[in-house]
């Protein structure tokens, strides 16, 4: 089995990852720290030097050779990974997605000004503007998030009825 969970910058795709897989059993991969540990720099710097373009190709490539593998796992992606080079389309044949929708004044409260640094959509972003930023962000990406086979829709999303949406689908 593997899992891809989706959604915003913020939405608790790594939170949630890493206690769904545990449950699970099965291993935890958050493909920005796999692209940071086979590129050697931060995506941050990955961005500054090489520019989102070149960074959306090493992701997808990254993602690819996941979906390829005959290893299961749970993977929390980037928030922009669905977006680009077919890669909904890629997970959704590779395995099962899960669309986190988590309204934009929640993420906004979970952002801390001292993150933003670290995500670089968000560096250039003051305080005050994160939730218009979630909120364009969201507008532009929800036609790829929409694609996922399950959307969970609330400001609390917990691992169980994530587990529940899984073994229905696995017993049919």
């Amino acid at each position: 089995m593997k899992i891809f969970l989706i959604g915003l910058p913020g939405s608790g795709k790594t939170t949630l990852g890493k206690t769904l897989a545990e449950k699970l059993n099965l291993p935890f991969v958050d493909l920005d720290t796999e692209i940071e540990k086979s590129e050697g720099k931060t995506v941050q710097q990955l961005f500054i030097e090489k520019q989102e373009a070149n960074f959306r190709e090493v992701e997808s490539a990254t993602l690819k050779k996941y979906c390829a593998a005959k290893t299961e796992f749970v993977m929390a992606t980037g928030g922009g990974a669905p977006c680009f080079f077919d890669n909904m389309n890629t997970m959704n044949q590779a395995g099962t997605t899960i669309y986190l929708d988590v309204p934009a004044s929640t993420i906004a409260l979970r952002m801390q000004p001292s993150d933003l640094v670290n995500r670089p959509l968000f560096a250039e972003v003051k305080p005050g503007q994160i939730k218009n930023k979630i909120e364009s962000l969201r507008l532009l990406r929800l036609p790829f998030y929409e694609k996922a086979h399950f959307r969970f829709s609330s400001e609390t999303i917990s691992t169980e009825n994530i587990l529940q949406k899984i073994r229905e689908q696995t017993q049919r």
